[in-house]
């Protein structure tokens, strides 16, 4: 499809086709400790696995956002091509956080209120992203008509190609942005450092 075809289905497709909406959900998962040190010891031992490091023990994060993704999409053979006539996702976006396992102490608490406060921020920007490639997946899917494709195969290897690409760049852009929130001075470290010395 040429750049200039694709810009005009991407700027007519977002408005008419943005009345799908995410499902969100937190998966919390408990934290012991009645002190912020012991909180967030407990977070490094029991938060979400993402992997392993080169020597093969499991790598965990604070917090993590994940999705599933589905489809319901209608191929139509046209004319001997193949149009896509409509492409419904079904995106449920899963955050990850943790959540203490007893009451705390009200200072502890305040502490924790605003840490929390600041991971579900977080993790938001990357469900955001998520949603962002979702919705240009619509935008791209929608109408796509490919010719001499009676068996409407060649339609979706150009939607996979596609697919492959934005997929890669969204799991750049939110490794980037971890980058620089886990960075110096980045808003996460920033968060790490009021939460266990407080201020």
């Amino acid at each position: 499809m040429k750049l200039a075809l694709l810009l005009t289905v991407l700027l007519l497709a977002t408005p008419a086709f943005a009345d799908w909406k995410p499902v969100e959900k937190v998966d919390a998962y408990a934290v012991s400790g009645q002190t912020v040190e012991a909180l967030y010891v407990s977070i490094g031992e029991k938060g979400p696995v993402i992997g392993r490091d080169s020597a093969g023990n499991e790598r965990r994060a604070i917090a993590h956002t994940n999705f599933k993704l589905t489809w319901q999409r209608d191929y139509q053979p046209q004319g001997g091509g193949c149009v896509l006539k409509t492409a419904r996702p079904k995106l449920i976006i899963t955050y990850t956080l943790p959540k203490p396992a007893a009451k705390l102490a009200p200072a502890v608490q305040a502490r924790w209120d605003s840490f929390a406060a600041g991971l579900a921020a977080h993790e938001k920007v990357h469900g955001a992203g998520i949603v962002d490639m979702v919705d240009k997946i619509v935008a791209f899917s929608t109408g796509l008509t490919v010719a001499d494709d009676p068996d409407c195969t060649k339609v979706r290897a150009e939607l996979t190609q596609y697919l492959d690409q934005l997929s890669r760049a969204q799991r750049r852009a939110s490794r980037d942005f971890d980058k620089v929130e886990f960075g110096p001075g980045g808003n996460l470290q920033k968060l790490i450092a009021a939460f266990l010395i407080g201020g």
